[in-house]
């Protein structure tokens, strides 16, 4: 891989690994338009981990309350504040995690397709749209209960389908059952520390484990670079959200749809 061709995608990754807009969709067109190849395995594990990087250090005082709830649920007091949101998500994240483990190879070979891409942008988006103009608001993330995880954790699962958007279809969903832009997003990105670190753990079991030539300098300058992206683009989301709310990326899929359906269909 070029140095070119690894500072364009590790931008591309950490720019649209947590915006709505589907990052597999934009990894699909930008290869395409320069004529470069499949990027590899190992770039994938830096810029994975360099994204988990940028959302735990936004998300600092979550994560520190979630280890805290870890350390209440090993001690025994379960039923502590911060313990109720290490279940939601641990439970939340259970579909995503059996789904990517009994599915994603065939996931990968079968719908890994620039059509596939272009009807999920669309219909994901337009239904974004929808819901966010539409839904109510009355709810935040303390009002979050059971039932709405396991459903945030359910549309989460979708998300191994090219195209749909992690942080898009769980936001929406969590738009759908009265959560407020903002609540809904912070949930949406705190579920994606687990599915991360999950999918970061089993590529580097497989890079280790396999004959795999790794330039670690590379590697290293490829995380570096996603995780300075990505936490930009979190803090420029959650600023967008407030005041205007997803619409604007919701027209941004449907374009994005439009130029992968002209130029790789």
């Amino acid at each position: 891989m070029g140095m070119l061709q690894l500072i364009v995608l590790a931008v591309v990754q950490g720019l649209t690994e947590f915006l709505p807009v589907s990052s597999s969709g934009h990894l699909v067109l930008v290869p395409s338009i320069f004529g470069w190849t499949d990027q590899g395995l190992a770039f994938d594990v830096a810029v994975h981990f360099g994204s988990l990087v940028a959302v735990c250090i936004f998300f600092r005082f979550d994560i520190a309350a979630l280890l805290r709830g870890a350390r209440a649920i090993i001690t025994g007091n379960v039923k502590a504040d911060d313990a109720r949101m290490v279940w939601y998500l641990g439970l939340a994240t259970v579909p995503a995690a059996l789904t990517g483990l009994l599915f994603a190879s065939w996931i990968a070979t079968n719908l890994r397709d620039p059509l596939v891409v272009v009807v999920t942008l669309s219909g994901y988006g337009i239904v974004m749209a929808l819901a966010d103009q539409f839904a109510p608001k009355e709810r935040n993330i303390t009002d979050i209960r059971l039932r709405d995880a396991l459903i945030i954790g359910l549309a989460q699962a979708l998300a191994l389908i090219p195209g749909t958007s992690r942080s898009g279809v769980t936001i929406t969903v969590g738009r759908l059952l009265g959560i407020a832009r903002q609540d809904a997003a912070r949930f949406s990105f705190l579920l994606s520390v687990p599915v991360i670190l999950l999918a970061t753990i089993y590529e580097a079991v497989i890079l280790i484990t396999g004959d795999i030539q790794v330039a670690w300098d590379n590697l290293a300058l490829a995380g570096l670079i996603s995780a300075i992206v990505a936490y930009l683009s979190i803090e420029f989301f959650m600023r967008v959200i407030s005041v205007i709310g997803l619409l604007p990326f919701a027209i941004y899929r449907l374009i994005l749809a439009g130029v992968i359906f002209y130029a790789l269909i």
